[in-house]
């Protein structure tokens, strides 16, 4: 049961990913405008000024938001490839179990790469996105899944099979 359990936890980071890369494709116009409006660091009351730069081009903005699709792509694929390998072999020896993770950690890493890294590195700390609504939501939202991955990533390796 607890082999079924991680395969299925797994799969989620995967599908997790997937939903959100197909909504932001769904919505492509409002994810640029959006990450545009933060990269810009328009309406930054809090904290007007920074040490760093603020990006007001549609091209450098279209850039990043590619990057982060390409990152939920990518987690997506693992993640759902993860938990099919980790349900194929759950009936195997434990290191034929264990050497079925790899995906589903994978999945797991890149997870903490777009969300922990892109989100709340780059645009929560960097750019200053927690100042207005749009931003506070998108961080608040990657917190959420990266915590959630990194939960996953613990769960299916630090447990016994």
């Amino acid at each position: 049961m607890l082999r079924i359990i991680k395969s299925l936890l797994v799969l989620f980071i995967g599908l997790h990913a997937l939903f959100y890369a197909l909504q932001n494709l769904a919505n492509l116009s409002a994810a640029h405008q959006a990450l545009g409006y933060v990269l810009s660091g328009a309406d930054h009351e809090v904290y007007p000024n920074t040490l760093f730069f603020k990006l007001d081009s549609p091209m450098l903005s279209g850039l990043a938001l590619m990057l982060v699709l390409i990152g939920e792509f990518a987690v997506a694929f693992f993640g759902i490839k993860g938990g099919w390998d980790l349900l194929k072999a759950r009936g195997g020896t434990k290191e034929e179990f264990h050497a079925a993770k790899h995906a589903g950690l994978v999945a797991a890493g890149l997870a903490l790469l777009v969300w922990f890294g892109f989100f709340m590195t780059f645009g929560a700390a960097f750019f200053q996105m927690w100042q207005t609504q749009v931003g506070t939501g998108s961080m608040n939202g990657a917190f959420m899944y990266a915590m959630a991955s990194a939960i996953t990533m613990l769960f299916v390796c630090l447990t016994d099979d």
